[in-house]
Formats: structure tokens, sequence, C-alpha cells
């Protein structure tokens, strides 16, 4: 994956939003596989995505890898850090 045209990142808006990205990082680039990166309480939305693009929309797009991880995070106002989960989800379009 060398550009970040392939990459959605998940938040805090609903999961239907990055649905349509998702299907226009697939339909306008010249590529077969995305990826949707998300961070703490954005995980369970971005599983929502895949599986909603998935079942949905992309019938032929299959999971190709989920890889999952730990960032520490330094709070803005100081303090102490905090260890917050990630995921990346790759999907694969035939």
């Amino acid at each position: 994956m060398g550009t970040e045209s392939n990459v959605v990142y998940i938040g805090t808006k609903p999961p239907m939003d990055y649905v349509m990205a998702a299907i226009t990082a697939f339909n306008m680039g010249n590529t077969t596989e995305i990826s949707l990166k998300a961070r703490g309480r954005a995980i369970s939305t971005a599983v929502d995505v895949a599986e909603i693009v998935r079942n949905r929309f992309l019938k032929d797009a299959k999971v190709h890898a989920i890889s999952i991880g730990t960032e520490q995070i330094t709070p803005r106002e100081g303090g102490n850090p905090r260890n917050v989960s990630t995921m990346e989800i790759t999907l694969k379009q035939k």
C-alpha cells in the first residue's frame, strides 16, 4: 500500500460515511486493496464498516489481513501517557 488514498481513517462519524469512503476508494483508485484504520472506541465501527462493505455493497471483497497493536498516547494537557488499542483491516477486491 503505497498511497494514502487507499486508507480510510475511522473516527466518530456514522458508519455509512466510512462505507461510502471505502467504496469510493475502491472505485476511484487503480487499486484492489484498501485499509481501514481505527483506534480505541472506533475499532468496533471499523469492524462494522468492513462487514457492511463486504456483505451489502462489494460481495467480492474479502478481508485480506487484520493487524492489531497498541500506541502510547500522551494527553495534550500533560499527565501520564496511556495505551490505546489500534486495528487495521485490509480489504481486497478480486
